[in-house]
């Protein structure tokens, strides 16, 4: 086969950008919704390692590509073809390369469309988030027989009051951008066209401090230490423990099935 008959490589599933001192992590595969799949989790991982070990970069916004949405979750073509989606050599990173792989520099979420189930847990578990005024937060896990597994069921206890992240956490209903800055979800809301820039403004806020103190800050007020928060650890155990028993009940087979066959799932409680 000549070159000029060669497949066209496929795009990076995550953009880098310098803006002065902040990186800004673009996750790119709008055609999926910016879905996860292990390339999204290697190459997001991948670039906030690089953020952390860069003595020049003191601040990253995470960001998905398009207008449609930040993250929609999980990449559930991936999963359906039994393939993982952590990052391969790096499951410690977790879902994304994010949501375990604590930093100490300060992580933004401009959230520029759905942020439902894994967009949502990138959400929880940035330090800061600008959000467009276009945005829907959720965790609807619970209606493909699932439950929010990268940290969302207990990061949204732990972040909002605790009977609204249940009623959350249990109806799976979304909340839209404005409910999500008056719960504290976020911290500001924008015209969707503003969302990247206002992160930016937000991020170099932050950079026009001494970025050690910066980054001491945060460590002391997240408990990280040697890059994993040790506070966590038992919640995510735990986390880990049930979504590896309720993947294999019936329900959470009838869920995507029902969801693929655009019918009411009938649940057995089995």
């Amino acid at each position: 086969m000549s070159t000029s008959d060669a497949a066209p490589a496929a795009p990076p599933a995550a953009l880098t950008e310098r803006h002065g001192h902040t990186l800004l992590v673009t996750l790119n595969r709008p055609h999926a919704m910016n879905s996860v799949d292990a390339a999204l989790s290697a190459a997001v991982g991948a670039a906030l390692d690089e953020a952390e070990h860069d003595p020049e970069v003191w601040a990253v916004v995470l960001t998905g590509a398009g207008e449609r949405a930040f993250c929609a979750g999980a990449d559930l073509k991936a999963l359906a073809r039994g393939e993982a989606l952590h990052a391969p050599g790096h499951e410690e990173w977790g879902f994304a390369g994010y949501v375990r792989h604590a930093i100490g520099k300060p992580t933004i979420a401009a959230v520029n469309g759905f942020a439902l189930g894994g967009g949502t847990e990138l959400t929880l578990a940035s330090d800061l988030a600008v959000a467009a005024d276009t945005a829907v937060f959720g965790l609807p896990e619970v209606s493909r027989g699932i439950f929010a597994a990268a940290g969302g069921a207990f990061r949204l206890a732990q972040q909002l009051p605790r009977k609204v992240a249940m009623e959350m956490i249990l109806t799976g209903e979304p909340v839209t951008a404005a409910r999500a800055l008056e719960l504290g979800l976020i911290n500001q809301v924008v015209p969707a066209a503003e969302v990247i820039d206002t992160a930016l403004a937000l991020a170099e806020r932050i950079c026009a401090n001494a970025p050690l103190a910066v980054q001491a800050g945060k460590r002391v007020a997240l408990g990280i230490l040697d890059g994993r928060i040790p506070a966590e650890e038992t919640a995510w155990a735990h986390s880990d423990r049930e979504i590896r028993t309720l993947v294999t009940t019936r329900d959470a087979q009838e869920g995507p099935r029902a969801f693929a066959e655009k019918r009411s799932p009938q649940w057995q409680a089995r």
